[in-house]
């Protein structure tokens, strides 16, 4: 019987914290020559992708509350929903800030968000009637500074 030998890993497979500090001390040095291309694109491709991908989950989360807080009557949980309201909020203007061009994603993916949130909050309150369609301004402005449940 023949046993295949397994190719040795690279510093990528063995060391992800490593190999990032050697890609950027040889980014640094200009060092293009030795540069793992490969996995620094997919490196890069994953970040942007991590970055669209929590700007909606907050977004989502966002919607959530602002429904809870317009159409559930129960004030005995406002205070929880508008801090949840409060760190969503906070959250996504630090994405913005960091990454300015995400605010394009945040608008490309609003109906989305609004669509998953309303299911989920139609799960969670079944007792409770919510509108189809977002009732409110969707911008970027009015979305994390507007009291719409005033």
């Amino acid at each position: 019987m023949t046993q295949a030998i397994a190719p040795p890993l690279t510093l990528y497979d063995r060391d992800l914290d490593l190999w990032l500090e050697t890609v950027i001390i040889q980014l640094k040095a200009g060092d293009f020559h030795n540069l793992d291309v490969e996995n620094l694109i997919e490196e890069l491709e994953g970040l942007s992708g991590s970055n669209k991908r929590e700007i909606e989950h907050r977004l989502e989360r966002l919607i959530e509350h602002i429904l809870k807080r317009c159409y559930v009557n129960m004030p005995e949980c406002y205070r929880g929903w508008l801090l949840t309201i409060f760190d969503q909020r906070r959250d996504i203007n630090k994405l913005l800030r960091q990454s300015p061009s995400l605010k394009r994603h945040f608008l490309k993916m609003f109906d989305d968000c609004f669509e998953t949130s309303l299911k989920r909050i139609k799960i969670e309150y079944p007792d409770y009637k919510f509108p189809d369609t977002w009732q409110f301004g969707h911008d970027i402005d009015t979305m994390l500074n507007a009291d719409f449940w005033e």
